[in-house]
């Protein structure tokens, strides 16, 4: 890594490494030292960069809730939202599966809530889960609705995480095809115009 690149950009490169690393092997079996290795930078300069492990895995982590966040927020303000619509319904379903295209992103989230028997972890999952609940309350829709929303997404990550829109047969199938209803042709279309694969 050069000295001369700014602190900003140097911060952006361990946290892109950081979240490749968190993504393949999640919080306890992610190392600074792997970290590192994937930054291609020392582990002392890693944990003085983001102190210690517990804090770079909040900092992946938190960085993934922003990217939910941000996402919602900009069909939000892309114009009039109107709760009733089918096609702001998509809109904003259509900014969240462009996100799950990052395939790194989703195994951070995921790990993330999985992880959250680590209280600060659990309680970053947490209040990101809030901060995106209170977001999608700004659409005028129903505590419910939103519930609804973002069970449809939760499912949606699980089954990307398990692989199952490649070749998912029998229920699994009915399941994956009952996700992509709203979408004209399979679930290996929808995934391919996702850049699910």
């Amino acid at each position: 890594m050069s000295a001369r690149m700014p602190a900003a950009e140097r911060r952006a490169l361990i946290l892109a490494a950081a979240t490749r690393a968190f993504a393949a092997s999640g919080y306890a079996g992610t190392s600074t030292d792997t970290v590192a290795k994937e930054a291609g930078v020392s582990q002392p300069y890693v944990v003085r960069m983001f102190g210690t492990k517990l804090e770079l895995f909040l900092a992946v982590f938190g960085h993934a809730c922003d990217r939910i966040e941000a996402a919602f927020r900009a069909v939000l303000e892309e114009g009039p939202f109107d709760p009733d619509s089918e096609d702001d319904l998509h809109r904003m379903g259509h900014a969240y599966t462009e996100l799950l295209a990052d395939s790194d992103f989703l195994h951070v989230l995921m790990h993330g809530f999985s992880a959250s028997g680590v209280p600060e972890i659990g309680a970053a999952a947490r209040a990101g889960m809030g901060r995106i609940f209170a977001v999608l309350r700004e659409t005028g829709w129903s505590d419910e609705q939103v519930r609804d929303f973002i069970a449809h997404g939760m499912l949606l990550n699980v089954l990307l995480t398990m692989g199952a829109f490649e070749g998912a047969m029998g229920p699994l199938a009915q399941l994956v095809a009952a996700c992509t209803s709203h979408h004209d042709g399979s679930a290996e279309e929808f995934a391919r115009a996702h850049h699910w694969r």
